[in-house]
C-alpha cells in the first residue's frame, strides 16, 4: 500500500512568541544582524545544577488543546547528564488548578551539534493558569545558544470538534460481552504460564511483542526486524494451540509493541516521519491479520504500543493507525481493532481525540499517573494516597484524570480498555492505588490488564521489596495481587 503525505499540524500560520525572559547564572543576552539569542554557559563545577533562563507565558487560552513549540538552538561540550530528560534544556512547565504538575521538553540532548530546531509537545490542562518557558542546561556543563526569533507556539492536532458525535457500533459478540479483566504477557510464554492464569480466573492477556524497549534508532533492518516478527507470531501461534489444548479460556490482544523503525532519540516513533517504515507498518497488520483470522482466541489487533508524535509529521499516529485498520479491515472484517493515543497513550489526549468512522473500534488508555508514585521517581518514598508533587492524589483524583476518557466513551459509545496500568513492587500503598484505580474501570465498564505478568520483577505481584534492592519472590500473597485475583474472581 503506497501512503499519501499527510500532515496533521492545524495552525501552519504559527507567530514567534516575545517573552520577557529572566536570566539565569552563565546566562546573557546578545542582539545579532537583528535576532536577539540567548546563550548559556556553564563551568563543569556548576553541572548539577538547573542553569535555565525562565519566562512566564499564559496558558489560559489554550486550556484543553496540544501545543507544539519549537526553537532554533546549538551546543558544545554539553556534558552527559544523569538523566537524558536533561543537558540542553527547552521545556515548559506548570502546575495547575488541581495541583498537578507537568513539564514537558525533548531529550537526549547533549555533546556537539550545530544549529537545528528542538521541538516537543504539550498538553494543557483544562485548569492550567500560567507556565512557565524555561531555556537552559541541566546536570551539564558546556555551552548552548537559542535564537529566540525562531521560538513559535502552535496548534498540532485540531481542537476536540463539538459537532462530532459520531457512535461507535459493535457487534453483538463484543457488545454483550461483560468487562474482560486480565494481564500483560511475559515475553516468552510457559504451559505453566497459562495454567497460572487459568488458576487466578484471568480472561484477557495482552501479548507484547516486544523488543528494545527505550533504545532509540532501532528495527531499522526491515530484514532483520521481519526474522524477529516471523519468530514471535511463531511463538504466539503455539501459545494459541496451548491455551485450547489446556482449556485455559483466554483471549489475547496482539500488541505490536515494538514498530518498525522503533523510535528515535526523542521517543517518537521512526514510522511516523519516513514512509519506507509506515509502509512497512501496513505490511505487518496485514500479515498479522492473515494469519490469526478466526482464531477464536484473539480478542483484539492493537495497532500502535504508546505513540508518540511530538511534531509534525507526514504519516502521523492518527492517520497511520487508520490506513492500518483499512488494511485490516480489508482482510479481517471482524476482529477489535484497538486504537491507541497519543503521547503513551495518556488519558489527557482523549480531549482532542477524533474517533475512527468505524465500526468494532475499541480505544485503548495506559494508567500511570502519577509517576512519581507509580515508578517512585524519588529517593524519598511516595505513598499513595497522599501528596505527590503539589497534587493530593486520592480516587477522586484518580477519576479526574480519568474524566476525558469517560468523557470520550460517553459521547462517542466507545468500548473502553485500559491495557496498562500498575504501580511498582516498592510504592508504598500499591495495593490502595490498584484497588482504587480498579474500582473506577469496573463502575465504568472498562476492560483491563494489569501490567504485568512474569515480565519484570518490579511489576510483578508475585514479588516483594520495600527498596529496589530488596526485591525478591514473595512467600504468600501479596496484598497487590490479593487485589487482582479479588477482581479476576468476578470474570466468566
Amino acid at each position: 500500500m503506497l501512503l499519501p503525505f499527510l500532515l496533521f499540524c492545524r495552525d501552519a500560520s504559527a507567530t514567534p512568541l516575545n517573552l520577557d525572559w529572566k536570566l539565569c547564572k552563565g546566562a546573557t543576552l546578545e542582539t545579532r544582524e537583528g535576532k536577539q539569542y540567548l546563550r548559556v554557559v556553564i563551568p563543569p563545577g556548576d553541572r548539577d545544577t538547573a542553569n535555565c533562563a525562565s519566562a512566564t507565558i499564559d496558558l489560559r487560552k489554550f486550556r484543553g488543546e496540544m501545543l507544539y513549540f519549537v526553537i532554533r538552538a546549538r551546543a558544545e561540550n554539553v556534558s552527559v547528564p544523569r538523566h537524558e530528560c536533561n543537558g540542553v534544556k527547552f521545556m515548559l512547565h506548570y502546575i495547575d488548578g488541581d495541583g498537578f504538575e507537568d513539564w514537558r521538553n525533548p531529550t537526549r540532548l547533549k555533546g556537539t551539534f550545530d544549529w537545528k530546531e528542538l521541538s516537543f509537545m504539550a498538553p494543557v490542562s483544562g485548569t492550567a493558569d500560567k507556565g512557565e518557558l524555561l531555556l537552559g542546561l541541566q546536570e551539564s556543563s558546556g555551552e548552548t545558544e537559542f535564537d529566540l526569533s525562531s521560538l513559535k507556539i502552535s496548534r498540532l492536532f485540531p481542537s476536540s470538534d463539538p459537532e462530532n458525535n459520531y457512535r461507535i457500533t459493535y457487534p453483538e459478540k463484543v457488545a454483550g460481552t461483560p468487562p474482560l479483566r486480565g494481564v500483560m504477557s511475559p515475553h516468552v510464554f510457559t504451559e505453566n504460564d497459562l495454567q497460572t492464569l487459568k488458576a487466578w480466573n484471568v480472561n484477557l492477556v495482552r501479548v507484547q511483542l516486544t523488543r528494545n524497549w527505550n533504545k532509540a534508532n532501532t528495527d531499522l533492518d526491515l530484514g532483520e526486524y521481519d526474522r524477529w516478527l516471523d519468530g514471535k507470531l511463531d511463538h504466539l501461534e503455539e501459545v494459541l494451540r496451548m491455551n485450547q489444548e489446556g482449556g485455559c479460556g483466554l483471549r489475547f490482544v496482539i500488541d505490536l509493541h515494538s514498530p518498525p523503525g522503533g523510535r528515535d532519540e526523542a521517543h517518537d516513533m521512526t514510522m511516523f516521519y519516513d514512509k519506507k517504515y509506515a509502509d512497512h507498518f501496513i505490511r505487518c497488520w496485514r500479515k498479522i491479520a492473515k494469519r490469526f483470522k478466526g482464531n477464536p482466541a484473539v480478542w483484539g489487533y492493537d495497532l500502535i504500543n504508546e505513540p508518540v508524535q511530538m511534531r509534525p509529521a507526514k504519516f502521523d499516529y492518527w492517520n497511520l493507525q487508520r490506513m492500518a485498520a483499512e488494511a485490516i479491515r480489508e482482510i479481517d472484517p471482524d476482529t477489535p481493532i484497538v486504537f491507541e493515543s497519543n503521547l503513551w497513550d495518556a488519558a489527557d489526549t482523549f480531549r482532542n481525540l477524533r474517533p475512527l468512522e468505524m465500526s468494532n473500534v475499541i480505544y485503548q488508555v495506559h494508567m500511570y499517573q502519577p509517576l512519581g508514585f507509580t515508578h517512585q521517581f524519588s529517593s524519598n518514598d511516595i505513598a499513595y494516597p497522599g501528596k505527590v508533587g503539589n497534587a493530593t492524589w486520592n480516587k477522586e483524583m484518580i477519576r479526574k484524570h480519568l474524566q476525558p476518557v469517560r468523557d470520550f466513551q460517553l459521547r462517542h459509545n466507545a468500548r473502553i480498555y485500559v491495557g496498562e496500568f500498575s504501580a511498582i513492587a516498592w510504592a508504598p500503598g500499591a495495593e490502595k492505588y490498584l484497588k482504587d484505580c480498579i474500582e473506577i474501570f469496573e463502575e465504568y465498564g472498562w476492560d483491563w490488564t494489569y501490567h504485568a505478568f512474569r515480565e519484570w520483577e518490579g511489576w510483578s505481584v508475585e514479588h516483594e521489596a520495600t527498596k529496589p534492592s530488596d526485591l525478591k519472590p514473595a512467600k504468600e500473597d501479596t496484598l497487590r495481587k490479593k487485589v487482582l485475583l479479588e477482581y479476576f474472581r468476578r470474570n466468566r
